[in-house]
Order: structure tokens, then sequence, then C-alpha cells
């Protein structure tokens, strides 16, 4: 099992945050913007690879 490098904890933090503010926002009635930070965090999690 490989070291996680500092990298890799931010775009999984990035990621983490838009989930959870996309959760909210749908939860809130924004369905937009919640599927705005969807897209968001899916682009994130590219780079995590």
């Amino acid at each position: 099992m490989s070291a996680m490098t500092l990298p890799k904890i931010a775009w999984l933090a990035t990621v983490a945050a838009c989930v959870i503010g996309a959760v909210l926002l749908l939860i809130a009635g924004y369905q937009g913007y919640g599927a705005l930070s969807l897209a968001v965090g899916a682009a994130a999690l590219i780079n995590v690879r």
C-alpha cells in the first residue's frame, strides 16, 4: 500500500466538499446548482487517479 500524497489528499477534499455541497443544495431545492456541484466534483475526481 503506497502513501497518500498531498495533492491526492487535496483533490479528495475537493471532491468531498463538492458532494456535500451538492447534497445540501439538492435538499434545499436547488437542482441546477446541485447538479453543477456534482459535475465539478466528478471533474475533480478525474485528478485523483
